[in-house]
């Protein structure tokens, strides 16, 4: 008998997430981001329910890419950090895969590489976020040797945003539009943060992300419930064991947590080897038989506590740790990070089922 732990992942909240998106971008069309095996989610399991209302998809493996083409997507496709060897680059021109060109070695690779068909592309433009691009300056240069070569078909121009779930974009919008509005060129540079807070910087192409999978890009200003987002894991196990302490009794590696009281601690069947965060701390919220509680002590490899003192709970009691009733976006921020994290560090060997 296997553990009592899974991710339920349910395609239809993907694909509701995906048409809000639609409907904030407006006339804009919009690439879903669905890298990193769509954030752990599934790249195919997300794709499919998508399949018959996506403009395109978005993500940074040329394998990822080609496993969509061979399930007959046939949307355009981005590579948003492009190509990285010769072979690349012919078999991306070849599957109609379009790529982002940020450096003056992709742009020279581009030049040097014979191709069959002409390639799409998105010249990256690094407007402050300091990773990836060509500075603005550069690309009239860089759009005149395209050309030249001879080996694109369609051009846009992208960047993307530090501070759009934060400070702002003004700055870095200000500096895109300067260099690629005069181009007419397709402009994509709005994540899902920029989605939901600046309408006036969608342009033609939006690239929704986190919020695709329920979570909010900027949970402190407006939660996903609020956004109008459902969630798309939910990450679940059972209470395996439950201990009773006394005031002074410790919990778990290192005696972190110590019981001010009687207490009731259960064991969950979820640890660190499962994806949940190791440094997620004692509070961090929890459910148990949907009963809002908080975890105790140090998460372990494969197990952790949490107070069942006040909760009616027992061994094999639901226990979620985040998904439907529990956010995760609330979640990561008990732990200090963000939800975008917990759903790529989903570890394998945790069944993945649909809902």
């Amino acid at each position: 008998m296997s553990r009592p732990i899974l991710a339920r992942i349910d395609p239809q909240a993907f694909r509701h997430n995906y048409l809000l998106s639609k409907n904030l971008a407006g006339k804009a069309q919009a690439l879903a981001v669905v890298k990193a095996n769509a954030y752990g989610h599934g790249l195919l399991r997300c794709a499919e329910a998508v399949r018959d209302v996506a403009d395109g998809f978005a993500l940074l493996e040329l394998a990822e890419a080609m496993s969509l083409r061979g399930a007959g997507f046939t949307q355009p496709i981005v590579l948003l950090e492009g190509f990285f060897a010769h072979d690349d680059l012919q078999l991306a021109a070849a599957h109609s895969i379009t790529s982002a060109i940020h450096c003056e070695e992709q742009l020279r690779m581009l030049e040097l590489t014979e191709l069959e068909h002409p390639l799409d592309v998105f010249v990256k433009l690094n407007t402050g976020m300091n990773r990836l691009g060509f500075v603005p300056e550069q690309l009239a240069t860089v759009l005149n040797r395209l050309r030249a070569s001879g080996k694109v078909g369609q051009i846009g121009v992208m960047t993307h945003f530090a501070c759009a779930d934060g400070t702002g974009i003004d700055a870095q919008l200000a500096r895109f539009e300067a260099a690629a509005l005069p181009t007419g060129l397709a402009c994509s540079v709005a994540n899902s943060a920029a989605l939901l807070r600046y309408p006036h910087a969608h342009h033609q192409w939006v690239r929704p992300g986190i919020m695709l999978y329920g979570g909010s890009p900027m949970p402190d200003l407006q939660s996903a419930e609020q956004i109008g987002l459902r969630p798309v894991m939910t990450f679940a196990s059972r209470v395996i064991g439950v201990q009773s302490l006394q005031a002074g009794e410790a919990v778990g590696y290192s005696a972190t947590f110590t019981a001010d009281r009687s207490m009731r601690v259960g064991t969950v069947a979820c640890g660190y080897a499962d994806g949940y965060p190791r440094h997620a701390p004692t509070g961090t919220p929890i459910l148990v038989n949907g009963q809002r509680t908080r975890t105790l002590g140090r998460v372990s490899m494969d197990m952790l506590a949490c107070d069942l003192t006040d909760i009616d709970a027992d061994v094999g009691s639901s226990v979620t740790l985040w998904g439907e009733g529990m956010p995760a976006d609330e979640v990561a921020t008990a732990a200090g990070t963000v939800s975008y994290e917990l759903f790529c560090a989903l570890a394998q060997r945790v069944p993945v089922v649909e809902c």
